[in-house]
């Protein structure tokens, strides 16, 4: 036993050190506000979000419950990433195990997958809503809606478990600095001194997941803007459209500082190291602050509830 545990600490080290936001270490105490406050909001506004569905009976839709799913899993994304990041940022608690790396990486990742699978999962929902208005509640069955959650928290699971053995297979070398605020699969895959390019590979299908997820949303809101176009009045199009502002907000409070971040890693040589960590920052810290805001503003049934709430409390 303790000839495996030799082995595999020669493999790689016993922890990593992350060093925040290289290039701002004298402004780490100032960006740390932002991050706590918006984690103060995803959690209060994603709580909020839970307890209302769970307690109006009215809520328990098909949609309202992949908008919970969706709450839970913002909850899971942010706890996953801020508070690590304000250890880091505040009290300087730079040292985090290997082991510990590894397990936040997956969760990350984990949640970054399901947020995109039940984006997908919603979009599907409000095609059928306006699609096939008549047929909605026998389609989105409470089967089909369970099959449908099963999906978005299997599909990332299953995805994202290859990612442990790839990098526990890598030698590192003595490397064991990572310059970014949390541990993700490639950052730790390049501190490695061997090939990677089963790492490579690996990421990229799992990108292309999200980017199929991606495509079966913009065919749905296809149908969707098709069944809409034929509709006889401008009121039943206003309306039935009004229905989807809230989905198409999220979604794009979702890709694009993805998309952003992809881009500048891409392309982005010249862009400053610390400029690529705060836009892989705001990747995992803006949708969950902003899907239950979002979501709490434009849903009627929602506002008027959390509204009801307060006014009893005075």
């Amino acid at each position: 036993m303790s000839s495996v545990n030799d082995t595999a600490s020669a493999l790689h080290p016993s922890a990593f050190l992350l060093l925040g936001v290289p290039g701002l270490e004298d402004f780490h105490i100032w960006i740390a506000f932002p991050f706590f406050i918006v984690y103060l909001i995803a959690l209060v506004g994603n709580f909020t979000i839970l307890c209302v569905i769970k307690t109006e009976q009215s809520l328990h839709q098909p949609m309202f419950y992949f908008l919970a799913l969706l709450s839970f899993i913002d909850l899971g994304l942010s706890t996953s990433t801020i508070p690590r990041m304000l250890g880091i940022l505040w009290f300087n608690l730079r040292e985090i195990s290997f082991e510990a790396c590894l397990i936040q990486m997956f969760f990350i990742h984990t949640y970054t997958g399901m947020e995109s699978v039940v984006l997908l999962a919603m979009a599907i929902d409000r095609s059928v809503a306006i699609c096939y208005p008549l047929r909605y509640t026998s389609i989105l069955t409470n089967k089909v809606v369970a099959t449908m959650a099963s999906v978005v928290v299997g599909r990332p699971v299953l995805l994202m478990i290859p990612f442990c053995p790839l990098l526990q297979r890598l030698p590192f070398c003595g490397h064991y600095v990572i310059p970014h605020t949390y541990c993700e699969h490639m950052g730790i895959a390049r501190l490695a001194c061997a090939s990677i390019r089963v790492n490579i590979i690996y990421g990229l299908f799992t990108i292309a997941a999200l980017i199929f997820d991606l495509i079966l949303i913009a065919f749905s809101y296809v149908q969707i803007l098709q069944a809409v176009f034929r509709l006889p009045s401008r009121d039943a199009r206003g309306k039935a459209l009004s229905t989807c502002v809230s989905h198409v907000c999220v979604i794009l409070a979702f890709y694009t500082p993805a998309f952003f971040s992809f881009m500048a890693h891409r392309f982005g040589r010249n862009v400053p190291h610390y400029i690529h960590i705060l836009l892989a920052n705001l990747y995992v810290v803006v949708p969950p602050c902003l899907n239950p805001v979002i979501y709490g503003v434009r849903t009627k049934q929602i506002w008027e509830r959390v509204v009801k709430i307060f006014v009893n409390k005075e």
